[in-house]
């Protein structure tokens, strides 16, 4: 395996942070049936790579056709991040994503944004518009991402169950927290290039 594809495999996996997006995970599923919620894991990720696939083809033409630039793009992740962040710190009834008690969540939230969000888009992006010649090579780094990140994900209700409820509560609003920072941090230097641009 050449070093840019480990390189991006390991970014990806930073990007996408399946540890990161368990008590997300556990959060969307916890009405779901347990027969189903592997299933839906599996779903959720196989969308999660279709839409990152689609991103690495049509990804630059796309933003070009809306005139819409990388910094407009780290800007809107940033305030979703925010959003996300806040649910997750101050829960309520309906869940991280709002979505209504008892259903089952469908490509929203976990597909999207929660694997394949704006970050995971722009990385995708950057590593086509710096070496658009292997392609290939990005959507198999993709390709494993989600392989790796279907597989820690379906042991998410096994770790909820050793961890206990009120660790997993915990460990939720710990990483709101530091969602909220990393929100703030993309903001910031969106901000800070848009002023250097003026």
């Amino acid at each position: 395996m050449e070093a840019n594809f480990v390189s991006a495999v390991v970014l990806l996996l930073l990007v996408c942070d399946p540890f990161g997006n368990v008590p997300i995970f556990i959060s969307a599923l916890r009405d779901v049936p347990s027969e189903r919620r592997r299933r839906i894991i599996l779903r959720e990720c196989l969308i999660a790579f279709a839409v990152l696939t689609v991103f690495v083809f049509i990804g630059r033409p796309f933003l070009d056709l809306l005139d819409l630039s990388e910094l407009s793009l780290q800007i809107g992740g940033a305030v979703v991040l925010m959003l996300v962040a806040i649910r997750m710190v101050f829960p309520s009834p309906e869940g991280v994503y709002g979505q209504p008690p008892g259903g089952e969540p469908f490509i929203v939230p976990l597909a999207v944004p929660a694997l394949a969000g704006p970050s995971a888009l722009a990385t995708v992006l950057l590593l086509v518009s710096r070496d658009p010649q292997r392609t290939w090579a990005w959507v198999a780094a993709i390709a494993v991402v989600m392989a790796v990140s279907a597989v820690i994900l379906a042991f998410a209700e096994r770790l909820q169950h050793w961890l206990g409820e009120r660790v997993t509560v915990a460990f939720e609003r710990l990483m709101g927290l530091v969602l909220a920072a990393i929100a703030v941090e993309l903001m910031l230097r969106g901000i800070k290039t848009f002023v250097a641009q003026l």
